[in-house]
Formats: structure tokens, C-alpha cells, sequence
């Protein structure tokens, strides 16, 4: 009667561990991991214990001798756990344990879900005292979680791999910055002074500001004077030009007015052009003048009508023979014979 109560006993617990939830495991990258079997206790009924990745076995363990090993990743202890070696990202997968009896009945069938995790890296914290900014980072790590503490106090939590925070109305603030995910935890602290710093800080950007400004103003006076200089050097380029223009309109202007009797002069020589040159070189001859050379010649050397009356009143005797004056010939009549005046 015992016995089969035992027997009973042991039914129930294989029913009841083959429908058992699977138990999640996790693993840490280029670590080496144990997995046993959960709940089991190994005694002198079991007689086989089989892993499997998936489907595949990967190892056997068979009265205390491991048989059939994929490789030598893999290796079952003398109590039924499995080793693996080395863990891999790809190592991540749904490993499954068989355990059957002397009689070769399966008394126990569990999964095991294993997540391959990398572990956190040390924080790095920095800061910029300038815009009052600290940053923390965790370069690696699978699913890291970081905590920023400002004096002993969490100020931001993120799930992300960078926290930026900036700060106010303190200059000598103490910071911490804690990553961690469910395979390591590392902490890195900072003492933050900015009390000299930032003065100097602002100081040089005051002055480096202030200089490119002078700088960028004295160029473009530079730029405005020299501009205008052109200008202005243009301006009096044109005034002398025209300057000059008008005192040669103005001398040209006063110039005519002397050439004109000049040229009234000249009219006459032009309208009673000189003789040929022939008739020049001749000698001078009693040739007679022209008819108006004539009457103009007649009417200078007749006397007035009163006045030869007068000389016929005085003379009692008979007339006496008038003197001959002789009178500059005009221009034109030079070397010619004046004729004597007819009576």
C-alpha cells in the first residue's frame, strides 16, 4: 500500500511538472552559464537526462556518462545540469530538459527561456559650466536603465543610454549617474565647481564677441571712406572736365569778334582780286584807270562851284595855268599815270 501511494504521488508531481510555466534565465555575454534543472532532485530511479536547443539534443546524460554532445560548448553535470560555455548574443534560445525513469518513463519535461544580456559600462559623466548642461552616458550595455542623482537626490531616470540635464541657481552641485539592467550596475560621481570658471568663461566670450564686432565696424568704415573717396575723386574729375570745356567754349567765343574786321578787310582784295602776275612785271604805262576810279578822281580834284567863282571875281587878267597836285594813288591804281583833270 505504500507503494502505490508513493507511485500515485509521483504521477501527479509529472503531470504537474510537465505543464509547469517556462522559467526565464538570463545569461551574460562571454560569460559561462549553469542551468539546472528546476525542481529536480536527482536519486537512483532516473536512469536518463536529455537537453535539447529547439528541437535538437545537444546532450544526453545516461547513468552518470555524458553521451551524444553537439559540441564542446555544451557539457551535463553528474546532476543532470547543463553548462554552456562562452556565451554569444546568438546564445539566446528555449532550451528543454527531459528526465526518464529505469523504466523509461518520462517523469519530467520543463523549458528553460535563456536571454543573453551585455553588461554595463562605467558612466562618463561631463559637463559645460557655460549653459549649466551635464550630460551622463553608458557607451554599452543591453537595456540599460540610468538613475541622475543631484545631491544624493533622483533627478531624471531613462531607459535610454544618454541623460542631459541642466541645473540652476548652483554653482558647486554634486552629481551621480547610475546604469544598470539586470546582469551588472556601475556608478560614476561628479563634484561639479564652476564658480571661477564660468566668470572667466563668459569674460572671453565678452571679449572675443566685442572684438569681432570692432572689427567688423572698422572694416566697413574702411569700406564706406574709401568708397566715397572714389566718389568724390570722380565728382572733381568731371568738374575740371567741365571746367575746362567752358574756358575753351568761352576763348573761342571771345576770339571771333577780333577776326571779323579781319576778314571785312579782306573783302575787297577778295571781291577785286590783284592782277595777273603778266600784267605786274610790266612797266608802268599811261594806262587808263577804271570808270569809277575815274569819277571818284574827278570829284576829288574839281574845286567847289563858290569857290571858283570867287577866283574869277578877283582875277582881272587872264586866266592863269592852275599847278598840278598831284594826290596818292589808291591801293588798287599803284604805277599808274593819274590824267589831268578836264576843263
Amino acid at each position: 500500500l505504500p507503494c502505490k501511494i508513493f507511485a500515485s504521488f509521483l504521477l501527479i508531481c509529472n503531470f504537474s511538472m510537465k505543464g509547469a510555466k517556462a522559467m526565464d534565465v538570463v545569461g551574460i555575454v562571454d560569460h559561462d552559464i549553469n542551468l539546472a534543472i528546476p525542481d529536480f532532485q536527482l536519486d537512483d530511479s532516473i536512469d536518463d537526462i536529455r537537453w535539447y536547443l529547439g528541437q535538437t539534443r545537444i546532450g544526453q546524460l545516461r547513468k552518470g556518462r555524458n553521451k551524444n554532445l553537439q559540441n564542446e560548448t555544451y557539457h551535463i553535470f553528474s546532476n543532470g545540469t547543463l553548462q554552456i560555455k562562452n556565451l554569444t548574443r546568438y546564445s539566446s534560445n528555449s532550451y528543454r530538459v527531459e528526465v526518464f525513469d529505469i523504466y523509461g518513463k518520462n517523469v519530467l519535461d520543463r523549458k528553460i527561456d535563456l536571454r543573453i544580456l551585455e553588461m554595463v559600462s562605467k558612466p562618463v559623466i561631463s559637463w559645460n559650466c557655460i549653459n549649466t548642461t551635464l550630460t551622463c552616458e553608458v557607451k554599452k550595455g543591453s537595456d540599460p536603465e540610468l538613475t541622475l542623482s543631484l545631491n544624493k537626490k533622483a533627478v531624471n531616470t531613462s531607459h535610454q543610454k544618454v541623460i542631459i540635464y541642466k541645473w540652476f541657481n548652483n554653482l558647486n552641485p554634486s552629481f551621480s549617474c547610475k546604469a544598470e539592467n539586470k546582469v551588472s550596475v556601475e556608478t560614476s560621481v561628479a563634484n561639479i565647481s564652476c564658480t571661477g570658471k564660468g566668470l572667466d568663461v563668459y569674460l572671453i566670450l565678452s571679449i572675443i564677441g566685442g572684438g569681432t564686432i570692432l572689427i567688423i565696424f572698422v572694416a566697413l568704415l574702411i569700406f564706406y571712406i574709401s568708397k566715397k573717396k572714389k566718389l568724390s575723386s570722380r565728382r572733381n574729375a568731371d568738374e575740371e572736365l567741365e571746367i575746362r570745356a567752358h574756358r575753351v567754349t568761352t576763348e573761342e567765343r571771345v576770339r571771333k569778334p577780333y577776326q571779323i574786321p579781319a576778314s571785312m578787310s579782306q573783302k575787297p582784295a577778295v571781291s577785286q582780286p590783284p592782277p595777273p602776275p603778266s600784267h605786274r612785271s610790266q612797266a608802268p604805262g599811261h594806262r587808263p584807270l577804271p570808270p569809277g576810279h575815274r569819277a571818284q578822281h574827278q570829284q576829288q580834284k574839281r574845286p567847289p562851284p563858290h569857290s571858283s567863282g570867287t577866283h574869277v571875281h578877283q582875277q582881272k587878267g587872264p586866266p592863269l595855268p592852275r599847278p598840278r597836285v598831284q594826290q596818292k594813288p589808291p591801293p588798287g591804281a599803284a604805277g599808274r599815270t593819274l590824267l589831268p583833270p578836264r576843263s
